[in-house]
């Protein structure tokens, strides 16, 4: 199985614009909004006051009414229940969730959630779970053809909800590999690669998270195919997924998975440990 065309933009590289499957994603938002809308007014709510009931600014509800953010299912649930909809607008929250992601990584989108490990090594960038919003912004912003604003803001916050996978229970297990030169590369400037480095060291804390880094002195690698993820839902089955040049696999072919899962078993093995990874980073942060 495969879906093309850079599942959600990490390696941030040849895909154009708001691609046809971002149009329909934005035309499920934009009609949600519209129900939104017109379910406040007839509970006769003002924005500012709808949104202080459910902990946002008018401002925002705005957006969320206009089609130009994307709620989370918790807002849509507490905006369903403050406009008294009978989940009516409960019954887009799937829906919207989806349009999050370009339709090319929906599948992936949804293997994250479902994950009880996630291997991934990339050779890059950083992998968007654990990139900061900061380094998002300066990749997005990098995109040649360049993104309009709210496909940047759309990616954003798409990319920043996917990162409750790290404090999901029962906790998945998750393991990155990433090669040094990703960490020297100073995207977006010096400020913004401080900040994703320190990031790295926060979440590389957390028990069910190993985070290793591949040196360039090392003369062996056998990621030099390039990056690539492997996942595993609980019912055991494994994916591969794989992003090139505007282009991303969502493989399951039990052969090219098993494959995958070895080779990154290899990589491991190849790259500094967890705690020699923590050290490392801390030094490049010390010459930055």
């Amino acid at each position: 199985m495969s879906f093309g065309d850079n599942g959600d933009g990490e390696s941030d590289g040849t895909a154009g614009a708001r691609s046809g499957a971002d149009k329909s994603g934005q035309g499920v938002v934009t009609a949600f909004g519209q129900s939104m809308k017109t379910l406040r007014m007839r509970a006769g709510l003002e924005r500012e006051e709808f949104g202080r009931r459910i902990g946002y600014s008018a401002s925002t509800v705005a957006s969320f009414e206009q089609g130009r953010r994307i709620p989370s299912p918790r807002t849509i649930e507490q905006a369903d229940d403050v406009l008294g909809a009978g989940g009516l607008l409960a019954l887009w929250k799937e829906q919207v969730e989806r349009a999050q992601y370009p339709a090319r990584f929906q599948g992936m989108a949804k293997l994250e959630k479902e994950a009880i490990e996630l291997l991934a090594y990339d050779a890059l960038v950083v992998k968007g779970l654990l990139q900061t919003e900061e380094y998002m912004r300066a990749l997005l912003a990098m995109r040649r053809p360049s993104l309009d604003e709210q496909t940047i803001e759309q990616r954003v916050a798409a990319r920043l909800l996917r990162q409750d996978i790290f404090d999901r229970q029962p906790s998945p297990l998750l393991s990155f590999v990433v090669d040094e030169s990703v960490l020297r590369h100073r995207y977006g400037g010096t400020d913004v690669l401080r900040g994703q480095l320190e990031h790295l060291l926060l979440i590389g804390q957390k028990r069910n998270v190993e985070i290793q880094v591949m040196p360039t002195e090392c003369e062996d690698n056998a990621g030099v195919n390039g990056p690539f993820t492997v996942v595993t839902r609980k019912d055991g089955k494994a994916f591969l997924y794989a992003e090139a040049q505007g282009m991303s696999t969502l493989q399951t072919d039990p052969e090219q998975v098993t494959f995958a899962a070895a080779r990154y078993g290899i990589i491991r093995s190849q790259a500094l440990s967890p705690r020699e990874s923590s050290q490392f980073i801390e030094r490049l942060l010390g010459e930055l």
